[in-house]
């Protein structure tokens, strides 16, 4: 059996996700049902809602990992609920889980799981013209390092077309 590759979309949550940011992550996860990978979210509303419902109205399988310890938080569209009672932390859990990273606009939370997707060299795209603390390293690297490029895309299907063009399981 081939493993299904799982891609994690991350974004504002409620406070700060704009229709612009909705429709872009719904979008997002109606290409990755599409494409027969597994979506991951942080499990909660704003971009993870709107993705999780784009992937389940597409028949995909929808995983919510989110901060809390009970499921019942999670929003309406994931299959799958993991519960980690962790707070923040469950950001590196999101990060390491993925095979791949697609950004919707976000804050400082989003920074945090692009921070450990980058320590990890996991492959990341964003959605260009979202603004965010992410924007000003869309087509370049966090640090000296050079992990892993942050690529630029325009839209929802460049996104999930350059992320599995990216990922290697």
């Amino acid at each position: 059996m081939v493993k299904k590759r799982q891609i994690l979309v991350i974004g504002h949550n409620t406070n700060g996700c704009t229709p612009e940011h909705e429709k872009i992550a719904y979008d997002v996860g109606v290409e990755i049902a599409k494409s027969n990978s597994v979506l991951l979210t942080g499990g909660l509303g704003g971009v993870m809602t709107a993705a999780s419902h784009g992937a389940k109205d597409a028949n995909g399988l929808t995983i919510g990992i989110i901060p809390q310890d009970d499921a019942a938080l999670a929003n309406e569209f994931c299959d799958i609920v993991i519960p980690t009672g962790m707070g923040l932390t469950r950001d590196f859990l999101n990060a390491l889980s993925a095979d791949g990273i697609i950004i919707v606009g976000g804050g400082s939370g989003t920074l945090s799981e692009v921070c450990a997707a980058y320590m990890h060299k996991k492959p990341m795209v964003a959605i260009r013209n979202l603004n965010g603390p992410v924007a000003q390293y869309i087509d370049g690297y966090l640090d000296h390092r050079e992990n892993v490029k942050i690529i630029g895309v325009n839209t929802a299907q460049e996104a999930v077309k350059k992320i599995l063009d990216l990922i290697t399981v």
